[in-house]
């Protein structure tokens, strides 16, 4: 097995020819970046989910798995917005393996079987990297074009909610 990522070149985001029917807001070259960069890590947050889902084990199991769904859910519905948000900005969406491996911000999930307790330490990371993203780029992307903001906004509110859902598992109330 090869343990390196060749990124195809071109990668990334780029502007597509202007159509016909294609007429209106073109987005500019750092709103298509940061779009980019939500594609690739909520396309990465979908696998690291599945990932998990297939290969916990441990108390509790039943739940988190039903929840890792959810997480999936989410992540895979919100990076087909945002792509299709790109697209309607003239912006070409990037999501081939290679590059969502070369450019994501979430770590790697382990290989193999994952105790539930680690595997919600190791989501909750990733869902809070998702959301760093999204936080670190909104008001570049909000900015240059409110819609796809709001789009941001719909995005993190569910995540955020599914981080503490998550994490909830594993905590302790903290002491009066």
């Amino acid at each position: 097995m090869n343990d390196t990522v060749t990124v195809p070149d071109p990668a990334g985001a780029k502007r597509t020819t202007t159509e016909n029917a294609e007429s209106g807001f073109l987005a500019p070259a750092g709103l298509s970046k940061n779009l980019q960069a939500v594609l690739v890590d909520l396309t990465a947050l979908h696998l690291v989910g599945k990932q998990a889902h297939w290969n916990i084990v441990g108390p509790n199991f039943r739940d988190l798995h039903l929840n890792l769904d959810e997480v999936v859910d989410i992540a895979r519905a919100s990076a087909d917005d945002i792509a299709e948000r790109m697209r309607a900005l003239h912006a070409t969406p990037d999501a081939r393996p290679a590059v969502v491996a070369e450019q994501t911000s979430l770590p790697e999930f382990p290989q193999g079987e994952v105790l539930t307790h680690d595997a919600i330490d190791l989501m909750t990371t990733a869902i809070e990297k998702t959301v760093g993203t999204m936080r670190t780029v909104h008001d570049e992307v909000d900015d240059a074009d409110p819609t796809s903001a709001d789009i941001l906004h719909a995005v993190l509110e569910k995540l955020e909610q599914q981080a503490w859902f998550i994490s909830a598992e594993t905590r302790t109330p903290k002491q009066r």
